[in-house]
């Protein structure tokens, strides 16, 4: 049974910082890229990062350049995203998708992220 399950979301002033967690069972994760997706509250689906599945490349929305940090440690199978210089409208509910194929997709139930003072 294929789970994703994430972790870490809550509430952080402008300016601060979170650190999400997904632990990751049920699929050979070493295989799969990993993603963070987010989603505002009446918006759709925005990319957040991802890293390949050697974990020597990882990429961001320009949003988020240069604030949020992926990393992924394949003896625990988990993926992370460090958020720091959270801004309002970081606010979103933060999905975390493992993707090999069309076919081999996945998503976690995801994480509420606010960001207000």
């Amino acid at each position: 049974q294929v789970q994703l399950v994430e972790s870490g979301g809550g509430l952080a002033q402008p300016g601060g910082s979170l650190r999400l967690s997904c632990a990751a069972s049920g699929f050979s994760f070493g295989e799969y890229n990993m993603n963070w997706v987010r989603q505002a509250s009446g918006k759709g689906l925005e990319w957040v990062s991802g890293i390949y599945s050697e974990g020597d490349y990882a990429y961001y929305a320009d949003s988020v350049k240069g604030r949020f940090t992926i990393s992924r440690d394949d003896t625990r199978n988990s993926v992370d995203l460090q958020m720091v210089s959270l801004k309002p409208e970081d606010t979103a509910v933060y999905y975390c998708n493992a993707h090999w194929s069309e076919y081999n997709d996945y998503w976690g139930q995801g994480t509420q992220v606010t960001v207000s003072s």
